[in-house]
């Protein structure tokens, strides 16, 4: 019996964990290489396979169904997960088809045995006897909608499809959804910043186009650099970036402002924040309502001198509790994720329409709370990871009703614009609001979305 790949060990471990245990792929994933000694080909490989296979898990869902004449509820998960794997190498790599046909036995045989090796033996050799292309056509002619057959070319959930088509038909750009529908499905750079005024860009790396404090590697991994760096140098999204930058630069920051990260966890723009307060002579504050994801603030804000204090608390009450304190916070609220597909391609799986709907009253509580911690004059920012109307303008405008005049939308797009190297391509959206949408597509970065909404009394 042929042994099972290193790099096919790693992808199958980390895909388990995913679909059982609800995992992230991408901050599992690095863990895995290395303990498993990966490096070069090998780490490349099983990168690809893991990030490959959860990418496109609904179309090879389908195939598999076929192949197996059954639906892939019947199928036991730890044999699915290796079927799922193995045709991802078939239908989508250069792998040698009988290669990817003996390990994925292999897989099956460890999961369930002898017998259970057999099925998954008749169904790979059921996949290989067509290609990628005869499958996807196959699978359009069961389609019952044009929406479905995009559904199965671009392997995203219909319900995502309509919900980035609407997003961009708010700015007159619906015709972009297959260029963004096909941003989703590669792979994204990794970008990097600079913490301001502690770091400066790496001579030998590209800058990013918008960010004054970004940049990408000519090659290798960063972690090395990042250690050397002691943090000042990090990985982080350039859109991350852009929307933080733009909270501590709309208007004129004064020396003993008090600035807050209401829902900092892991902390990546809380450190980028710390370290603009550091240099305007502000002061920063935290709170995250996760103690594991607090530690992880504490963590990402140590290489910036001075203390920042983390708060653990639900956002909502700790903002109560300190009515008219603050002049800036940041209300990064929880999100289904929809704009960061590239990087976590399981949550176009894992995410439903119902989360949408629980999501809501979180993240414009979370805002209106927010409001009511800064003092007149003070800006609050809402932002999320996600392009879905509900939770971006839908928010915003139910946090204005309720404020009734006392809260004013300011310009995101200029703040954004202000703090950036060259000019990004942001159309103002069709209903006249103030808000500012970042795009794979068009900008590079995930989708984050940025409001900035400042109290008038």
């Amino acid at each position: 019996m042929t042994a099972v790949s290193p790099a096919r060990a790693v992808a199958y471990d980390v895909i388990r964990a995913v679909t059982s245990s609800d995992a992230y792929a991408n901050l599992l994933l690095p863990t895995a290489i290395t303990r498993a000694g990966l490096s070069g080909a090998d780490a490349g490989l099983a990168t690809e396979l893991t990030y490959g296979t959860l990418r496109r898990l609904g179309l090879y869902d389908a195939v598999i169904e076929i192949a197996a004449d059954r639906p892939t509820s019947r199928i036991k998960p730890e044999v699915l997960d290796a079927l799922r794997l193995g045709a991802h190498q078939v239908l989508a790599t250069r792998v040698a088809a009988h290669a990817a046909v003996n390990e994925t036995v292999n897989l099956a045989r460890g999961a369930g045995g002898q017998k259970v090796g057999g099925f998954a033996n008749a169904v790979m050799r059921r996949i290989t006897e067509r290609s990628a292309d005869e499958w996807i056509a196959r699978l359009e002619q069961d389609a019952r909608s044009d929406d479905e057959r995009l559904a199965v070319t671009s392997a995203h959930p219909v319900w995502i499809l309509r919900a980035l088509r609407r997003a961009l038909k708010a700015e007159g750009r619906a015709d972009e959804l297959e260029d963004l529908l096909e941003a989703d499905n590669a792979a994204p750079q990794v970008t990097m910043i600079a913490l301001p005024g502690l770091a400066e860009v790496p001579e030998d790396a590209q800058r990013t186009p918008y960010s004054p404090d970004g940049f990408r590697l000519a090659g290798g991994a960063p972690d090395p650099l990042v250690r050397r760096s002691k943090g000042t140098l990090r990985v982080q999204d350039e859109g991350s970036q852009l929307v933080a930058l733009a909270l501590a630069g709309v208007g004129e920051a004064r020396s003993g402002e008090r600035w807050l990260d209401l829902c900092a966890g892991p902390g990546g723009k809380t450190a980028l924040l710390a370290a603009r307060a550091r240099e305007v002579g502000a002061t920063l504050e935290a709170n995250e309502i996760t103690p594991a994801r607090a530690n992880l603030v504490r963590q990402a804000v140590e290489p910036v001198p001075g203390e920042v204090l983390v708060h653990t608390e639900d956002g909502r009450d700790y903002a109560d509790e300190h009515p008219g304190a603050y002049d800036r916070i940041l209300v990064d609220a929880p999100c289904t994720g929809l704009g960061a597909l590239r990087r976590r391609p399981e949550a176009r799986w894992r995410k439903q329409p119902a989360d949408v709907g629980d999501l809501v009253p979180v993240q414009t509580g979370l805002v209106d709370a927010a409001l009511r911690a800064v003092k007149p004059g003070g800006v609050v920012a809402y932002v999320t990871c996600s392009p879905h109307l509900a939770e971006t303008t839908g928010v915003v405008a139910d946090v204005l009703r309720q404020w009734d005049g006392k809260v004013e939308e300011l310009d995101a797009r200029a703040a954004i614009q202000s703090v950036a190297r060259t000019e990004l391509d942001l159309p103002a959206p069709e209903d006249g609001s103030g808000h500012a949408q970042l795009w794979p597509h068009r900008h590079n970065t995930d989708a984050m979305f940025l409001s900035l909404l400042r109290r008038t009394s």
